[in-house]
């Protein structure tokens, strides 16, 4: 190869780096996005989960909530009250009183409660079983299929399977919601951690039918709702429901249950 082909081709590549120098540099100018510094200081407080428990689809999306103003200090779930404090201070507000949630399954269909309508020999999943005739193999359509979808979802190994009903430990549960997205039932919900009185039922069948299928449903009698004193329990489509900001703990309930399907806990 000559001199000449040698500086020739160092000219081309000179050339050609300088056009591709400039074109980025005008790219940057025309796509250039202003980046918000609290959107970032934010988004490095929360942990990156990703679990969307917030409401949003991954800590990228809640820090810009949060930046713009859209979403609270204290959405994240699992970062709880020492996350909203640091958030709070970029932000430049309070975070005020915050309530623990937790995960609990409205269900107490175990083994001995449940009656069968036949016996279930698929992939173990409760996704796969819910896809059987009548949702389930259990004559109760609407409780635990016990095959353990929300466990294997569950980061914190915070959920069992015990007596084929799916069990959570509350001190593990950081309420980031995965675990109630993946119930094909909809039995999974989040409570105030102080939540001391909770419904183990979420049949919407008739009393009579609940009766045939499980001896620990609610047969919406309305016992509960008639006896409560503050008005918290209120029966609709055949099951009982706790408003926790109306109920004082009184008790009454528990007691007067004839399904003793509202436990105590804590």
């Amino acid at each position: 190869m000559s001199i000449m082909e040698i500086v020739t081709a160092v000219v081309v590549v000179c050339i050609i780096s300088l056009v591709i120098g400039v074109v980025l540099g005008i790219a940057e100018k025309v796509f250039h996005v202003d980046v918000d510094e609290k959107e970032v200081a934010v988004r490095e407080e929360l942990p990156g989960s990703n679990c969307g428990g917030c409401g949003y689809a991954g800590c990228d999306a809640l820090a810009k909530a949060i930046a713009k103003g859209e979403a609270p200090v204290t959405a994240c779930p699992v970062g709880g009250k020492p996350v909203a404090e640091k958030i709070a201070a970029i932000m430049g507000q309070e975070v005020g009183e915050m309530q623990r949630m937790v995960a609990y399954v409205k269900c107490d269909g175990t083994n001995e409660h449940m009656e069968n309508d036949y016996n279930y020999f698929g992939i173990e999943s409760c996704i796969y079983a819910s896809k059987m005739p009548g949702s389930s193999p259990y004559a109760c359509k609407f409780g635990c299929l016990g095959l353990g979808s929300c466990a294997k979802v569950c980061p914190q190994r915070a959920i069992r399977i015990i007596d084929s009903k799916a069990v959570i430990d509350e001190d593990l549960c950081i309420a980031c919601g995965k675990c109630l997205r993946r119930c094909p039932h909809d039995l999974i919900a989040l409570v105030p951690a102080d939540a001391k009185y909770r419904v183990q039922c979420s049949s919407l069948a008739k009393g009579k039918d609940v009766r045939n299928a499980c001896t620990a449903g609610c047969i919406s009698c309305k016992i509960c709702e008639k006896n409560c004193p503050s008005g918290a329990l209120v029966v609709t489509d055949n099951i009982a429901e706790i408003d926790y900001d109306k109920c004082t703990k009184c008790g009454i309930c528990v007691e007067k249950c004839p399904r003793k399907i509202i436990r105590i806990y804590g």
